[in-house]
């Protein structure tokens, strides 16, 4: 299977090439959650689906900090690649695998003592608070399963191969499926047979993606030496692991603090949401995936001081991430509650109509989105590190802004407008500095 460049030949080639199966590694990944959506909601209604999801910020957050921080790592991977430093990029590799094990460690037993009281602060309804917590506490107690699928994955993607994960994406999400039948619908294992099927599941794709690594790229194998920890590879691999991990867990926090306004507006409302949630995150794969592969197009061409090529790969994905939200919100205008319906199995015109403006009111606003997610991806590309943060930071703040003083007064329609306004303060920042940096690089170039 080959490799295609990121840093020569065309741009819009390139990234095709390395966008459609990373697409597809995430749709089928995606897919984990949304057969569980799916299932959960058909089989046993609405207060487990509900369940679900008043889990679904905690299960953000726990699991986006993971994948943050092996974008992180893969980031600096990508850099010795595009600079063809072999001896540095197997050090970075051996680093990534050592700390990944530590943290995921950490993370699962704090996770784990600390679910039952942050189920509690989030107002979870007493009918579905077992159902939550078996759910959430299976998810983090194998953590180190996602994070090793996220290491091994991103290291793939940062020599550009992005058709490996998809494939080993794709045989784990059949396995999925038929785990969620198997666990849901004939041992009865309600909510928490969603969970355990994707932990196993999970766990298959991260067995492969190893193998497949050892068999078939051996430019990321590391050897004894390599496992000879030096500090300034732990310093530049937390410092972009950290970054993108806590840029991720500021986004979750915020989440959560929005989910315990949800929770307090009632099951009904918590399905609605959690089924449009569920859609948009499929409907937007597309922009997010695009935005996710900038982060190794950017640090290839910086490692190769490719800069004009940087400049314009971000402004075809800035393109791009225009025009598919046009065509989008005229499909979801016409569609929405049908799809609410399909997803979540309720009937009830409360889940349907509140589900349905959710996606009207947020799904135009996704081409700001995109721009937004292209900009941040690109800016930790370059090694920036506090930038981002500083944009997950204004998402936090206007989330317990929303939270505390608009959706108690307008309900769920103060939920719906929340993104859509945070998402227009926190591209303008990100603009600003992404212009800013790279007027810097510009002024090197002459």
């Amino acid at each position: 299977m080959k490799n295609h460049s990121l840093i020569q030949g065309s741009i819009a080639k390139g990234l095709l090439f390395f966008v459609i199966p990373l697409f597809f590694s995430n749709l089928f990944q995606q897919l984990y959650n949304t057969i569980d959506t799916l299932l959960v909601g058909h089989y046993l209604g609405d207060n487990a689906l509900a369940a679900m999801g008043a889990t679904a910020a905690v299960f953000e957050l726990i699991v986006q900090f993971s994948n943050g921080c092996g974008t992180g790592f893969s980031i600096v991977t990508a850099r010795y690649y595009g600079s063809k430093d072999e001896t540095e990029l197997k050090k970075s590799v051996a680093t990534s695998l050592v700390l990944g094990l530590i943290i995921s460690l950490v993370i699962t037993i704090v996770s784990y003592l600390s679910l039952p009281t942050l189920l509690r602060v989030l107002h979870t309804p007493k009918s579905i608070y077992t159902d939550s917590l078996n759910y959430i506490r299976c998810i983090s107690a194998f953590l180190i399963i996602t994070m090793f699928y996220n290491l091994g994955a991103g290291m793939l993607r940062a020599i550009g191969d992005s058709l490996r994960p998809l494939i080993v994406l794709f045989c784990s999400s059949i396995i999925n499926i038929a785990l969620d039948i198997f666990c849901i619908t004939i041992l009865d294992m309600g909510v928490l047979g969603a969970a355990v099927a994707t932990v196993v599941a999970q766990g298959i794709s991260t067995i492969i993606c190893f193998l497949l690594i050892l068999k078939k790229a051996k430019i990321l194998i590391p050897h004894k030496e390599h496992f000879h920890i030096k500090s300034y590879m732990v310093s530049d691999l937390l410092g972009q692991g950290f970054s993108m991990g806590f840029m991720f867990s500021i986004v979750s926090i915020g989440t959560i603090i929005l989910q315990s306004g949800i929770n307090g507006l009632g099951t009904q409302i918590i399905a609605a949401h959690t089924a449009a949630r569920k859609l948009i995150s499929l409907f937007c794969l597309p922009l997010s995936t695009l935005a996710a592969s900038m982060a190794t197009f950017v640090s290839q061409n910086k490692g190769a001081q490719n800069y004009d090529r940087i400049l314009k790969g971000v402004r075809l994905a800035n393109t791009c991430g225009v025009i598919y939200p046009i065509f989008l919100s005229i499909f979801i205008f016409l569609t929405a509650k049908y799809l609410v319906h399909f997803l979540s199995g309720s009937t009830n015109p409360v889940v349907l109509n509140n589900g349905a403006m959710y996606l009207k009111i947020n799904i135009p606003f996704c081409m700001v989105l995109s721009i937004l997610l292209n900009l941040r991806n690109a800016i930790q590309g370059f090694g920036y590190k506090i930038t981002p943060l500083i944009s997950s930071i204004i998402e936090l703040v206007g989330k317990i802004v929303f939270t505390v003083l608009l959706v108690p007064k307008l309900k769920y329609i103060g939920v719906c407008v929340c993104e859509p306004v945070i998402w227009c303060l926190m591209t303008c920042q990100l603009v600003y500095s992404y212009r800013k940096i790279t007027s810097i690089y510009k002024t090197q170039q002459l």
